[in-house]
């Protein structure tokens, strides 16, 4: 009895030991990634809007995805893809969508055949393939043309739910999957899984980013976006931003440590040409992954000043530092208007609306200006926040929602911070994008009152602090 006990401890210590290594281990290299403030040209704002129309119907713009596939389709010297959902998986919605999946894939087909000696290099999670349970008919196709495909190893990155991770990382990581034919149903789509498939799963953790880096005639030009080439997620409202010059060179490098990180070896590159820091650019861009995010939203909102305005349009929001940096700025006179997914709808299935309705209710209290976004099966997929001064502004926009997972240095993610006068016309875009949301203008309802989906209730919100400060969640 004496020996069991002592093994019994053993084994728990070694699952402690186990759990906070992997939560606080060195992050690999070129990981929370921080490019200086470089000149930005060639800023266009891509916004995919999905709204109702006055008789109830669902109404979409979109440019995200077309420009995508134009970039692709005109490239001559390099295409580096890096997306976090490939997939065509609706899980219990059977309505149509775009076919983004097979778009995207056709579109680098395409590409290679045209060009067989073109680099072109697809960085995507391992969700995919729901961890090695399922074929990718995609990404299969695609490895078969010539393409080369990184799955990303996501073993290599810290862990957000440690404590099932320390007992992962000991029984189960080392079996490996099968995706030649499972017993439990695929909870993203058609198919069967293993049970190996649904204990990765619980790690809660992804290559997140939403990124393209191509060459365009003389310049390169790189897309960060908030959207994924997912047929079920084509419906969501999404923002995306395109830029060039030096800047791409930083976005390039962030996404080949993914690949050097993943083992892979890579055919010879073009070389892109980076810049110094230019104070009298009329736009400056800053590259910035993983932790480096939650540093710019933070300083953004703590640099803001009474008689500025901070506005916020996020699918998630759930970060503790950010919602009490949010608070302050507001009691220091800041205004302050938050627009959220009401957190209801997820392919399919209903959703309790936590985390979103609980930090809705924290900040209304403190009397900022809280909207839901009107979705009716879709969702308000877009991450920015836009600070705007008297003279100069910022946005931030890109893969990362703002939560614990994706801001701590959990998740892999790609942003960008842009820094110009308010007048610049990106600023001015990104001003009429979410006044456009949040007024309701010419006639199409994308938001709604806070009333709709307010959920003061106490035990929920306690719901929430837990999963966010334990990492059992997926936000």
């Amino acid at each position: 009895m004496i020996r069991l006990k002592l093994a019994l401890l053993m084994l728990l210590a070694l699952i402690a030991c186990t759990a906070l290594w992997h939560r606080y281990k060195p992050l690999p290299d070129g990981l929370a990634h921080e490019s200086p403030l470089l000149p930005a040209q060639g800023l266009t704002l891509l916004v995919d809007d999905t709204w109702e129309t006055a008789d109830g119907k669902r109404a979409m713009r979109q440019r995200i995805f077309d420009e995508t596939l134009r970039l692709i389709g005109q490239a001559r010297q390099l295409v580096v893809v890096d997306m976090f959902l490939f997939n065509a998986f609706q899980g219990t919605d059977d309505a149509s969508y775009r076919p983004l999946s097979a778009q995207l894939t056709q579109a680098l087909l395409d590409k290679k055949q045209q060009q067989p000696d073109l680099p072109v290099i697809l960085i995507s999670d391992p969700i995919n393939t729901l961890y090695g349970g399922l074929h990718s008919e995609h990404l299969e196709r695609l490895e078969d043309a010539g393409v080369v495909v990184i799955t990303t190893p996501l073993t290599r990155l810290r862990d957000s739910n440690p404590s099932w991770s320390g007992i992962w990382r000991i029984c189960c990581q080392w079996l490996g999957n099968s995706n030649e034919g499972g017993w439990l149903p695929n909870p993203m789509g058609p198919g069967k899984v293993t049970l190996r498939s649904y204990l990765t799963l619980l790690n809660f953790k992804a290559n997140h980013r939403k990124t393209l880096v191509v060459d365009e005639g003389d310049r390169w030009t790189a897309l960060v976006t908030t959207a994924n080439p997912h047929d079920a997620s084509s419906a969501h409202s999404n923002l995306g931003l395109t830029f060039q010059g030096p800047a791409v060179a930083d976005m390039l490098e962030s996404e080949l440590a993914v690949a050097r990180m993943a083992g892979v070896s890579l055919p010879d590159l073009p070389t892109l040409s980076t810049g110094t820091p230019a104070d009298t650019a009329p736009a400056q861009l800053q590259v910035l992954t993983e932790g480096a995010i939650r540093d710019a939203l933070l300083a953004a909102v703590e640099r803001s000043r009474s008689g500025e305005a901070v506005d916020i349009s996020v699918f998630y929001l759930s970060h503790r530092p950010l919602v009490k940096a949010l608070l302050a700025a507001h009691e220091r006179g800041v205004t302050v208007r938050v627009l959220l997914d009401p957190n209801k709808d997820a392919f399919g299935r209903q959703k309790n609306g936590i985390p979103n309705r609980q930090v809705g209710a924290e900040l209304r209290t403190a009397g900022i200006e809280v909207r839901w976004c009107n979705t009716q099966g879709e969702q308000c997929h877009t991450k920015m926040l836009l600070r705007r001064g008297a003279e100069r502004s910022e946005v931030i926009i890109g893969s990362a929602n703002f939560t614990r997972r994706n801001l701590d240095n959990l998740n892999l993610e790609s942003s960008v911070r842009v820094l110009a006068k308010t007048d610049h016309a990106l600023m001015v875009d990104a001003r009429s994008a979410f006044a456009r949301r949040w007024d309701n203008r010419d006639g199409e309802k994308h938001s709604t009152d806070y009333g709709v989906y307010a959920d003061e209730a106490t035990w929920k919100y306690w719901v929430y602090r837990v999963m966010e400060f334990t990492g059992w969640s997926s936000f």
